[in-house]
């Protein structure tokens, strides 16, 4: 895992020396100086996004940021590396997570469906109750599904059985794909062959 309070305090150190408060800093890269002191804390770490406009505003490398130290040239190859691997055990568990709350927002909407179905069937006489609390159920299931596809979609990536590269799919193809567990069928943007493509948590 990347060592995130020893990063901040090396943006903050770099932030410094160059006479940059961290509300300068945030209005440079278009972002919250809160941002900027969530990274400097090492409550988070920058978005992969502003890394590179951070790292140029800073004067030092992305290696270095992910390191939280400034690197002389023997260490840097194996750095690299290190902070490779890192990012790629971050993205992994992340990805993980998704797919977790994924798993919890599917469950959660599909038993308040049935209970709000069963009790609408069972326990209730008033047909205008049971009219409100299946159309409750149905509104619930809908709006959890779409989250949970959503999360599905984005959390990692999808490998195609056929030419093995690994992409992210439209919201789409993953809406209308009929799938086994994590598998679903589609057609690969890249060779356009259909077949079960697998979910991956990293490229």
């Amino acid at each position: 895992m990347m060592n995130q309070e020893k990063i901040g305090r090396f943006i903050a150190a770099c932030r410094k020396d160059l006479g940059l408060t961290q509300a300068a800093l945030a209005e440079k890269l278009g972002i919250t100086d809160r941002a900027v002191s969530k990274w400097e804390t090492g409550k988070n770490l920058p978005d992969t996004a502003l890394m590179l406009e951070l790292c140029d505003l800073l004067q030092i490398n992305v290696n270095e940021l992910l390191t939280g130290e400034r690197l002389v040239s023997e260490d840097y190859q194996k750095k690299a590396e290190e902070n490779l691997f890192r990012l790629l055990q971050q993205e992994r568990q992340n990805n993980q997570k998704l797919l977790s709350l994924e798993t919890v927002i599917g469950y959660v909407s599909s038993v308040s469906f049935l209970v709000l179905i069963f009790s609408a069937s069972f326990a209730v006489t008033q047909m205008q109750w049971r009219i409100l609390m299946i159309a409750a159920g149905a509104v619930i299931f809908a709006v959890g599904m779409y989250h949970s596809l959503k999360l599905e979609q984005g959390a990692g990536y999808y490998e195609c059985p056929n030419c093995h590269k690994r992409y992210v799919p439209t919201m789409r193809a993953v809406f209308l794909a009929p799938h086994i567990g994590r598998s679903r069928r589609m057609r690969c943007p890249y060779c356009g062959r259909k077949g079960y493509h697998r979910k991956m948590l990293t490229r």
